[in-house]
C-alpha cells in the first residue's frame, strides 16, 4: 500500500519480509513541517501527523513485524520548517500540546511501540529529523550522513526529546558539545559515539536497516528505548561538575544569551529527575524560548540570509549565471591577496597582477601565508595546500588577460589610477569579461568614466581580511547589466560569501550606515563621556569591540581618509572633530604604531592610556565644546542609543534612497560587515524593537542640544509620525537599484 507522494507527507510500503518502510517526503531536505524552507525547526505538523498515521497503520497490520523510517531521494530529514515556525512566533497559529508532541508521536507511538523501528539515515538528519531517528530503537547511517541538533542557532533548544535522548546515546559531555555548538557529526564519528549502530553504503542502507529491524523483532539484537539507556551517563557527582563547567563556558562565550544556559538546565533536569520529567521540562522551556526576542531575531536572520540573493527585477528575469572559469585580481596588497585567496580556495584559477616583481612576490607570499595558516590550524592538508597554490599565477602585464571571465581591481583608492586601469582592461580583456572594482568609497561611474563598457562595470566590495569576512557588497550602477549582477551573485555564493546587492553611493551600504558610529562616540567623548566606558558598554552590547578599539585596529590613516569622504559628501551631518588628526600628528596611528586610543604591548594587548585626556581636552577646545554634566554619568542604555540611533538614521536614508533592496539586507550587512550581534536581529530589526516614534523623538531631542549630527531624516520622521516599522517596504521612486 502506498500513500500519495505529495509534499509534507509520508508513504508506507510493506515488504514480503514483514518490514514496513515509512518514507518521509518533504523536499528539499524532508523538513518536519509545511512549506519549502529547509533545515531545522518549527511548527512541525504535516509530516509528523502523517508519520504518526503511517506508524499506527503499521502497528495495526498483522503482516508487519518491524518498521524502518527513511527519507526520500537520499535525504532523511532536515528538521521542521522554520517558515511555519515564524507563524507560531507571531501568534498566527497555536503550538501543539505537550502530550501530543512528547507522548503520542515520539514516545508512545515510536519508542514504546510493540514493534521495533530502525532509522535509515542518508544525507541530513538535523534537528527534529535526528530526534525522530533517536526515538527509533536503532539507527543505521551512510558515511556521508550529517547528524546534528542545531536549534540553538535559532535561539531555541531541541523540542522533540533531543535534550534527553542524545546524552543517553553519546554521553553528557558530547551531547552538550553537539547542542551548544550546533556542529554536525558524520556517519563514522556518529558510530564511534554510539549515536548510530552501523555505517553502510547508500546502496545497502535500507536493506541493512530492514534486517536490523527484523533482528530486533526476533531478539537477535537488543530492543532498548534510547530514553532509558544509562550506560553512557556519568555518576551524579561527575554530571554536576560537567554541567557547572558547561554553564561557566557558555556564560563566558555568550554572556547576553539565555538559551544555552536553558539547554544545560534542561539536560541536567532529565539526569537528576529522570527522562520523563526532562521531557516536560524541555517542552516548557521550548515554549518560553520560542517567543523570546532572541529567537525572533535569529529566525529573522535565518530568512534574511537566504533573501539576499533574491532581487526583484534582477533574479526573477530567468537569467542563468554564466560560468566564470578564470579570474584576474589587480593588486597584491592585503585586500587583493585576500580576494585571490578566497577565489583559489573555491577552485577558481587566478592571475594576480602587480606593477613590479617585488610587489608581485610579496602578494603571492601573502596568499601563501593565508593558506599556510589554514594548514597550521588543521583546516587544510599539505597536499591540498600545494594544489590550491597551483591555481595562482603571477603577472606583470595584461597579456594573460585575454581569456579571463572576470577581473577584480583592488589597488589603492586613487581615482586617476583606477580610471587608467579600467581603460586598459577594456582593451585587453574579452568583451564578455566582468570588470569589478573593490573600491570602498569611490563612485563607480567615475571609475568607468573613460570606458565604453559601463554595462559590465560593477563593484565587488570585500571586507578585510577578504578570505575570512563573509560579506560581499555587490555595487551596481544604473548602467550595470542584470546578467553581470546575476553572474557576480553566483560567484559570491561559490566563494562562500553572503552577497548583498546595493546601489552606487559614497560608502555604499555598510560604510555609509556606520560612518556616524565612530563620530557619535567622539561627540560623546568631547561632551564628557569617558572614552573607555563607551568601548566597554558597546562591547557588552554585543559588538566585537568598541568604536575606539576598532579605530585603533583599522588605523588612523584609513579612518581619517574614509571620514574625509563623508565630510565632502555629507557635510551637514558630519561631526567635525580634530581628535584623530591631533593624535596622528603626535605619531599615534593606532595598533600598528602601538599607540592610539589604547597602548599596545608586544602581544598587541590593549590597555587604557592616561595621557589621552590632553588630546581630548585640546580637541574639545578647538571644537568649542563644553563638558555636559548630564553626560558624565550617562546610563549604559543611553550610551547604546546615542551611538546606534545615528546609525539607524543613516540606514533609513540608505533605504529611502534605494541604495538597499530591503531592510533585511541592511540587517545582514550590519552583521557581516560591522559585527552587529546576530541575536539582536540586525540594525533595522533591532531598531524596530524600539519603534520608529521613540527613535525619532530621541534623535530630535538630541539634535536640539548637540546639533545637526543627530537630526532625524525625512524617512524616519515620516515613519515616526505614523508609528510605522522602519523595515516595512518602501516606495523607491528614484531607486538606485
Amino acid at each position: 500500500m502506498k500513500g500519495s507522494r505529495t509534499k509534507g507527507t509520508t508513504t508506507i510500503e510493506v515488504g514480503a519480509d514483514g518490514v514496513a518502510l515509512i518514507t518521509l517526503i518533504n523536499p528539499p531536505v524532508n523538513a518536519l513541517s509545511s512549506d519549502d524552507m529547509e533545515l531545522i525547526y518549527a511548527a512541525l505538523i504535516p509530516v509528523l501527523n502523517s508519520l504518526k498515521d503511517s506508524y499506527e497503520q503499521a502497528l495495526r497490520r498483522d503482516d508487519v513485524k518491524a518498521i524502518v523510517i527513511t527519507g526520500a531521494k537520499g535525504k532523511f530529514s532536515g528538521g521542521a520548517d522554520i517558515s511555519s515556525f515564524e507563524e507560531v512566533q507571531e501568534g498566527k497559529v497555536n503550538e501543539p500540546k505537550p502530550d501530543f508532541i512528547i507522548s503520542e508521536v515520539l514516545g508512545d507511538t515510536l519508542e514504546a511501540a510493540k514493534k521495533p523501528s530502525v532509522a535509515a539515515i542518508d544525507g541530513l538528519a538535523l534537528g527534529g529529523g535526528l530526534e525522530v531517528a533517536m526515538a527509533c530503537h536503532a539507527r543505521i547511517s551512510t558515511p556521508t550522513a550529517q547528524l546534528s541538533l542545531p536549534e540553538l542557532q535559532l535561539g531555541l533548544i531541541p523540542g522533540f526529546g533531543g535534550t534527553q535522548r542524545l546524552p543517553r546515546l553519546v554521553g553528557i559531555t558530547k551531547a552538550l558539545e553537539m547542542m551548544l555548538t550546533s556542529k554536525p557529526v558524520k556517519g563514522e564519528e556518529a558510530h564511534a559515539l554510539g549515536l548510530v549502530d552501523a555505517v553502510v553504503s547508500p546502496n545497502e542502507l535500507v536493506s541493512t536497516a530492514r534486517q536490523w529491524a527484523l533482528d530486533i523483532f526476533e531478539r537477535r539484537r537488543p530492543w532498548i528505548a534510547s530514553l532509558y539507556k544509562t550506560e553512557k551517563l556519568d555518576s551524579l557527582g561527575e554530571a554536576r561538575e560537567i554541567f557547572k563547567f558547561a554553564r561557566a563556558q557558555a556564560q563566558k562565550r555568550a554572556p547576553n544569551l539565555l538559551h544555552p544556559i536553558v539547554c544545560i538546565n534542561v539536560v541536567e533536569h532529565g539526569i537528576v529527575s529522570g527522562p520523563r520529567a526532562g521531557l516536560y521540562k524541555e517542552f516548557e522551556s521550548f515554549q518560553e524560548l520560542v517567543r523570546s526576542d532572541i529567537s525572533k531575531s535569529l529566525v529573522h536572520i535565518f530568512f534574511a540570509l537566504r533573501g539576499t540573493t533574491k532581487v526583484p527585477g534582477i533574479t526573477d528575469l530567468g537569467l542563468v549565471p554564466r560560468r566564470v572559469k578564470k579570474v584576474a585580481v589587480l593588486g597584491g596588497g592585503l585586500m587583493g591577496s585576500g580576494i585571490a585567496t578566497a577565489l583559489i580556495l573555491s577552485n577558481y584559477p587566478v592571475i594576480l597582477k602587480e606593477v613590479n616583481d617585488q610587489f608581485l612576490q610579496a602578494g603571492i607570499g601573502r596568499v601563501r601565508a593565508n593558506l599556510q595558516s589554514r594548514v597550521k590550524k588543521g583546516k587544510m592538508t599539505q597536499e591540498k595546500f600545494e594544489k590550491t597554490m597551483s591555481l595562482l599565477k603571477g603577472s606583470l602585464d595584461y597579456e594573460s588577460f585575454k581569456d579571463v571571465d572576470m577581473v577584480i581591481e583592488a589597488v589603492i583608492e586613487n581615482v586617476s589610477l583606477k580610471q587608467q586601469i579600467f581603460s586598459d582592461l577594456e582593451k585587453y580583456c574579452p568583451p564578455h569579461c566582468i570588470l569589478a572594482s573593490n573600491t570602498s568609497t569611490i563612485d563607480l561611474n567615475l571609475i568607468g568614466k573613460q570606458t565604453k563598457s559601463q554595462d559590465r562595470i560593477i563593484g565587488a566590495h570585500f571586507f578585510s581580511p577578504a578570505h575570512v569576512m563573509p560579506l560581499l557588497e555587490i555595487v551596481r550602477t544604473k548602467q550595470t547589466s542584470p546578467q553581470v549582477i546575476v553572474d557576480l551573485l553566483d560567484v559570491g555564493k561559490k566563494i562562500r560569501k553572503t552577497p548583498v546587492l546595493v546601489g552606487n553611493c559614497t560608502g555604499f551600504a555598510v560604510n555609509r550606515m556606520f560612518f556616524p558610529y565612530t563620530q557619535a562616540a567622539i561627540l560623546l567623548v568631547e561632551h564628557g563621556v569617558d572614552l573607555y566606558q563607551i568601548d566597554r558598554v558597546i562591547t557588552k552590547f554585543g559588538m566585537p569591540m568598541g568604536p575606539f578599539r576598532l579605530a585603533d585596529l583599522v588605523g588612523f590613516g584609513v579612518a581619517i581618509a574614509t571620514g574625509m569622504q563623508f565630510v565632502e559628501n555629507f557635510p551637514e551631518r558630519t561631526y567635525k572633530s580634530m581628535l584623530l588628526p591631533l593624535m596622528q600628528e603626535d605619531k599615534r596611528g593606532g595598533e600598528t604604531t602601538c599607540k592610539g586610543f589604547y597602548l599596545y604591548d608586544d602581544r598587541r594587548k590593549a590597555k587604557p592610556d592616561p595621557e589621552l585626556r590632553k588630546y581630548i581636552e585640546k580637541a574639545r577646545s578647538i571644537s568649542g565644546v563644553a563638558v555636559d554634566p548630564k553626560l558624565a554619568k550617562l546610563p549604559e542604555k543611553d550610551i547604546v542609543e546615542m551611538i546606534f540611533f545615528p546609525v539607524v538614521n543613516e540606514a533609513c536614508r540608505v533605504l529611502a534612497e534605494g541604495i538597499a533592496v530591503k531592510a533585511a539586507d541592511l540587517d545582514i550587512a550590519s552583521l557581516m560587515g560591522m559585527g552587529f550581534p546576530p541575536y539582536r536581529g540586525g540594525i533595522m530589526f533591532w531598531a524596530d524593537s524600539f519603534g520608529s516614534k521613540y527613535i525619532y523623538s530621541r534623535l530630535e531631542e538630541w539634535s536640539k542640544t548637540y546639533g545637526e549630527f543627530f537630526e532625524p531624516c525625512a524617512f524616519l520622521a515620516e515613519r515616526g509620525a505614523k508609528g510605522a516599522p522602519l523595515s516595512s517596504p518602501v516606495e523607491q521612486a528614484k531607486s538606485r537599484l
